[in-house]
């Protein structure tokens, strides 16, 4: 009868492993992974772009922009338009447009075909965001935010995985077998969602609105803003870092361990953020990373490629990590209480940012230099110094 125990005490654990908390946490985090994987593998592709195409910056960046911009503008009708549906079909329909549109950009076609695919899967990607963040708040309720680290912990890892890996693969493969492959492991997220999200989440009943300065517009609106220039500031350097890496002697193998550094040391970076978050407070955090972030930035101009490569990760850790400390703050200046609308808006001017700013860097690089377009980016950061403390009165808890 002794196995009889042990089985019991089995299923026991294993329905614990599988509760559907944990469930929905694993499933938005597998379907962040994928959508920001996605997202930032991008980046190694745009020197085999700007070579086969004959773009300049700014054609780089407006390309890119086709995917981000779309996934920014549609966040929010994406987030009406699918209210009424289930998360896990939400999830599973983003993740099959997007691993679409990946197929199209492998088709060919040329550039026209290149740009209907990356239009289609920002389409995808528009209506992963909000609705994954939403079931995570809506999942853990007021202990949401240290779960809603792991769901950016999550991303940070796809940003680390699927531009090293696209830039491995490029050195044995043409690009466009790798963005097919890319789109047939979508297919597959798309069927583990499938499975692994409850058709009927769990879900915590949400707390009385709270009144006072922390639901002010005023405060949501500054908050709209500073995450607007802390993407503009990374996806502008972003923009740049192939081809600095390449300008020191970098080969490709050498641009994909560079992201991959970068984006690891963003992934720490999150929990990194998060702890000092605890212990500063939001607002001095931000001030330390964003002069931490434009000060390193700053250094990658001057320092030879290895030791450029040495303090990747270290910039990684304050250009990403602020992301996840502005990220948790949404809920607490949700305008109304309306945290799904406020993750919806909150998104749209960081994807938004993420397409819109690169062009305006490209712009700078294409009638000047691409120093002084990495130049740019770290002045941006520096711009948010002053917001973040107008900011402050707004923010609950803040000394």
């Amino acid at each position: 009868m002794a196995w009889v125990g042990a089985a019991r005490s089995q299923g026991t654990k294993s329905r614990t492993l599988l509760s559907p908390q944990r469930r929905n946490l694993a499933g938005a985090c597998l379907a962040h992974l994928l959508h920001d994987g996605y997202t930032d593998q991008l980046y190694a592709l745009l020197p085999i772009w700007q070579a086969q195409f004959g773009l300049s910056y700014a054609g780089l960046a407006v390309l890119r922009a086709l995917y981000s911009g779309t996934m920014g503008g549609l966040q929010v009708p994406g987030n009406r338009l699918t209210a009424h549906l289930g998360a896990r079909l939400v999830l599973v329909l983003a993740t099959v447009i997007a691993a679409l549109g990946f197929l199209l950009m492998a088709a060919p076609g040329g550039l026209v075909m290149l740009c209907v695919g990356l239009v289609v899967a920002g389409i995808g990607s528009s209506l992963q965001h909000p609705r994954a963040s939403l079931l995570v708040t809506t999942t853990f309720g007021a202990a949401s935010r240290g779960p809603l680290g792991v769901y950016n912990f999550s991303g940070d890892l796809g940003k680390a995985i699927f531009p090293a890996a696209v830039a491995m693969l490029l050195t044995i493969s043409a690009w466009r077998p790798i963005i097919g492959g890319m789109a047939l492991i979508g297919l597959a997220v798309a069927f583990a969602l499938q499975w692994l999200v409850p058709r009927f989440p769990f879900a915590i009943p949400p707390p009385q609105k709270q009144a006072g300065k922390a639901r002010s517009g005023k405060g949501f609106g500054l908050l709209f803003t500073i995450g607007a220039l802390d993407t503009a500031t990374r996806m502008g350097y972003l923009l740049f870092l192939p081809f600095l890496l390449h300008a020191k002697g970098g080969s490709e193998t050498a641009v994909g361990g560079g992201l991959a550094l970068l984006f690891a040391g963003g992934a720490f970076g999150k929990a990194a953020c998060g702890w000092l978050g605890q212990r500063l407070g939001v607002v001095w955090t931000v001030i330390a990373t964003e002069a931490a972030t434009a000060a390193i930035i700053m250094a990658t101009l001057v320092l030879p490629l290895q030791p450029m490569l040495f303090i990747l990760p270290v910039l990684g850790i304050f250009l990403n990590g602020t992301s996840s400390v502005l990220y948790g703050t949404v809920p607490d200046l949700a305008p109304k209480g309306d945290t799904g609308r406020a993750f919806a808006l909150f998104y749209t001017a960081v994807s938004g940012a993420g397409g819109l700013a690169p062009i305006a860097y490209g712009v700078i690089a294409d009638h000047s230099s691409q120093t002084i377009g990495i130049l740019a980016s770290a002045l941006t950061a520096l711009v948010i110094v002053p917001l973040i403390l107008l900011l402050r009165p707004a923010l609950p808890d803040q000394v």
